[in-house]
Order: C-alpha cells, then structure tokens, then sequence
C-alpha cells in the first residue's frame, strides 16, 4: 500500500471517528462540542437531518473563507465541500448507529456517554490532522481568520468556537427557547478535547507518522 493510499485511510478513519465522536455527545444530551453546535443547532430547529444541517453549515464557513479572502479558489473550495459531503454523510450514519443502542438516561450513564464522545473525537482529530491532508471548511476558516486578524492559531480557534457557540445558542433560543445544542457538555469538549489531543499525540502520533511513510523511507 503506497503513502497516498495510507494517508487517505488514516483521513477518512479520522472524519469517522470525529462524526462517532459528536453522535455520541449527541446522544448524552448535555451539549456537543463547539465545532458542531451550530449544525446540531439547525437540526434542532429546522427539523432537518443533523448530515445534511453538517453540510449546510459547511457550505456557509466557506462562504465566509471567501468573503474574509476576497477571493475563490475552485480547486480549494471544492475539495472542502467533498469533504462536508463524507463528513455529512458519517454523521447520519454514525447517529443512526448510536441509536440503535437503549438511549442513556441516568446523569452517570450521559457523563459516560460524554467522556468516551471526547476520546474517540480526540483519536478521530488525530489521524484527521497527521494525514495531513485538505482541512474541513471549519478548520480551514480558523487558519483565514488566524491570518486575516493577525491572531494566534489557538486563539483564532477559541474566536471562532465561541462565535460558533453563541450562534447556534441564539438559533436555539428564538426557534425553541432553550439552548438546545449548548450546553455544560459543550464546555467540557472545549476544554478537555484540546488537552486530550495534547496526550494522545505525544503517545501515537509518530507510529502513526511512521506506518504511514515505513515504505518512502524503506525506498
């Protein structure tokens, strides 16, 4: 199996695990993590599947890369929105599979639910970021906004969650006056998702850097 073909099984296993990920927030019902909060917001709301709200808000975070850019690049764009598409389309499937499974109702068993979502979203960040390949939409407007502002990444990246956030909660609270979407397990997922990643890259990223390159180095 050549590098290429190696990075795009660690990529697509990383979407994976990152749509597992938020089902399973979803399924604890105490908040999902910031990244997702305005697509399950929509969903919420508008009754719409929460693959399909995925896409839609997709659609829209490269809506604004172009406008903050003041320009299209097709290549680009059209790659990220292939990427919404699978990343829409795991996200109906992981949820139908969560599903299946007795819906947690004691505060023990969502705290579980909620605990193991932030792992597995963890893991499914860290074969999404070593494959190194094109960003979603939302990742991808991070970066503009980190260079169009002049800002740091990290807080480009807490600008842009807690825009995410107080949207999808105002979504919320004029269409079913509640928060919906936000809540304290939406805080944790902001917290403890990045410190999570911080352990686990240091533990598997090289061995998964060197399983992906064994062969280029080999040659």
């Amino acid at each position: 199996m050549n590098v290429n073909a190696k990075r795009l099984i660690l990529y697509v296993v990383g979407l994976f695990c990152l749509s597992l990920g938020v089902s399973l927030s979803i399924q604890a019902g105490l908040g999902v993590s910031p990244v997702s909060s305005l697509a399950y917001a929509i969903s919420l709301t508008g009754g719409l599947s929460i693959g399909l709200t995925t896409i839609l808000a997709n659609v829209l975070f490269i809506v604004i890369q172009i406008l903050l850019n003041k320009r299209f690049e097709f290549q680009d764009f059209s790659v990220q929105l292939v990427v919404s598409f699978l990343f829409g389309f795991f996200m109906d499937a992981t949820l139908f599979l969560v599903q299946l499974f007795p819906a947690p109702e004691t505060m023990i068993v969502r705290s579980l639910f909620l605990v193991v979502s932030l792992f597995v979203v963890a893991f499914g960040l860290l074969g999404y970021f070593t494959a190194k390949l094109p960003l979603m939409p939302y990742d991808a407007l991070t970066y503009v906004i980190s260079e169009k502002f002049k800002l740091k990444f990290s807080k480009a990246k807490i600008n842009s969650d807690l825009i995410n956030v107080a949207v999808a909660g105002a979504i919320c609270l004029i269409f079913i006056q509640s928060f919906g979407s936000i809540g304290i397990g939406t805080l944790v997922a902001a917290y403890f998702i990045g410190k999570i990643l911080g352990w686990l890259m240091p533990l598997y990223q090289k061995p998964l850097h060197q399983w992906v390159y064994e062969m280029e180095k080999a040659a």
